[in-house]
């Protein structure tokens, strides 16, 4: 656009290989940058929705630097100042200057522009220049030294999850132990265990809510490993994996920085034409969220059933209540944190399904659908990092059991006869099972009037520690 005078203290003039266009001042990106905010108003996300990306992308920026220097390719006084102004945005400055949508065209050029530049204008000014004086450092010449999009760019995506990943782990032990805690308060509280929504066999309350508890703990170790595997990068490679333009020395010099800067084990990938192409990593993360979603959802729906009624469902336990639940209906009150913890896990399952896709989308030695992959990860790391503290505070940590109701179930419920099975025989407990439910009668009525136990074996029997596990059977009865 032209610009007249009033203009030209609004914005400085920027070229690059397609011509020259202005940027705005007060802007530490540049021209780079402000093309692809023409280009990609596409998803309403900008990088700095995840703090993470721009901190990682300055990790990566000041390793590089770092190592560049330290070969004697960059001079002294400008990795310097690139450090200082990696430092700053590491430290949460400037992140507001990341503004390209995460999702882009360009495999992520966009978002390793927006870096350079930003870092570059910062350093420039530390160094007593104004911002566009490139010549005396240059984006690309100096921030961007032996690196390219796409090392740089994969490298501190999975940096950023990696990071990002120790923030679920703390969300996911908040909520294995407030179900700990529950388990404990729970111990005693004798309930029946349903399968197929259909009576079962008695258990307590306490070892369904041990069970949500051992399910969230396997979740978060393969998290954990899982995110392991995101630390083997390709920095160092260049634009296919060959290093092109990067010294010898580089790539492990680089790495090694990284690590100290991040404080995270990232480790050099032993092929890195193949590292440069290769999602599998992503996907296999990718998954491990899926199937935590998989299992908060199941949990919910469980807390949505044992809470139902509270007259006409099972009623075993309340959940707090957390806001009035009809428009139209007084009194009604609904489960929303798990139904909005299920809405999570539906995102996250569909999350998954985008970076499957993406990820097979890699032709040749490069992947361009990187960014929506990296989007939709951290997406669902976010989400289910929010949900779990959502789930463990605004419902857990409040649930109460319904005593009596559960104890009346147990013996009033056909499956009952299930604990007496060792003792009676399976055609008598079948017989009377069919009459119990024929009849509405209590299981241990029909065994008193027919006399197949004495009311002291039953007694000993029905006693709540001895149906909850396993037994010394070898002294039964029939």
């Amino acid at each position: 656009m032209a610009l007249d005078n009033t203009d030209l203290n609004e914005y400085r003039i920027e070229h690059d290989l397609l011509g020259e266009a202005p940027v705005p001042q007060e802007a530490y990106y540049g021209i780079q940058t402000q093309r692809a905010l023409e280009n990609f108003n596409i998803s309403g996300v900008k990088l700095n929705h995840f703090p993470n990306i721009p901190k990682a992308l300055a990790m990566v920026k000041k390793a590089c630097a770092m190592a560049n220097r330290d070969l004697g390719m960059l001079d002294a006084a400008k990795a310097d100042a690139i450090a200082d102004a990696c430092d700053e945005i590491i430290a949460g400055k400037l992140h507001d200057q990341f503004t390209v949508d995460v999702i882009q065209g360009g495999a992520g050029t966009s978002t390793n522009m927006n870096a350079n530049e930003v870092i570059a204008n910062r350093a420039l000014e530390l160094m007593g220049y104004r911002r566009g004086q490139y010549e005396h450092l240059h984006p690309n010449t100096h921030v961007n030294m032996a690196q390219s999009t796409n090392d740089v760019y994969p490298t501190a995506m999975r940096l950023s999850m990696v990071l990002k990943h120790n923030e679920l782990v703390v969300a996911a032990k908040s909520l294995k132990n407030a179900c700990d805690v529950k388990a404990e308060e729970f111990k005693d509280v004798l309930k029946m265990g349903r399968t197929q929504l259909q009576d079962a066999v008695p258990m307590t309350l306490g070892q369904e809510f041990r069970a949500f508890s051992t399910t969230i703990g396997e979740d978060i170790d393969r998290i954990k490993d899982m995110a392991k595997l995101l630390c083997e990068i390709n920095l160092g490679g260049t634009a296919i994996g060959t290093g092109i333009t990067a010294d010898n020395r580089y790539a492990p010099l680089a790495v090694k920085y990284l690590s100290e800067i991040s404080g995270q084990n990232m480790i050099l990938a032993g092929d890195l034409v193949e590292a440069t192409s290769d999602m599998g990593a992503f996907v296999i993360f990718s998954s491990a969220l899926k199937r935590m979603a998989v299992k908060l959802s199941k949990m919910s729906n469980d807390l949505r059933l044992l809470s139902s009624g509270p007259l006409c469902g099972f009623n075993d336990i309340n959940l707090p209540e957390m806001q009035p639940g009809s428009s139209i209906m007084p009194g009604k009150v609904n489960p929303v944190i798990p139904e909005a913890m299920s809405q999570i896990a539906f995102h996250v399952i569909g999350n998954d399904m985008v970076v499957t896709m993406a990820s097979e989308a890699a032709q040749l030695q490069l992947n361009y659908a990187e960014p929506v992959l990296v989007y939709k990860i951290l997406e669902s790391i976010q989400q289910l990092t929010n949900g779990m503290f959502m789930l463990s505070d605004r419902c857990v940590k409040g649930i109460t059991a319904n005593e009596d109701i559960c104890m009346d179930y147990v013996y009033n419920s056909v499956g009952l006869v299930t604990a007496l099975n060792p003792y009676l025989g399976y055609e008598n407990s079948s017989r009377i099972a069919k009459t119990a439910i024929k009849t509405g009668r209590r299981v241990v009525d029909l065994v008193k009037e027919e006399g197949l136990l004495t009311d002291e074996q039953l007694t000993e029997i029905l006693k709540p520690e001895n149906m909850i596990a396993p037994l010394d059977l070898s002294s039964k009865i029939h």
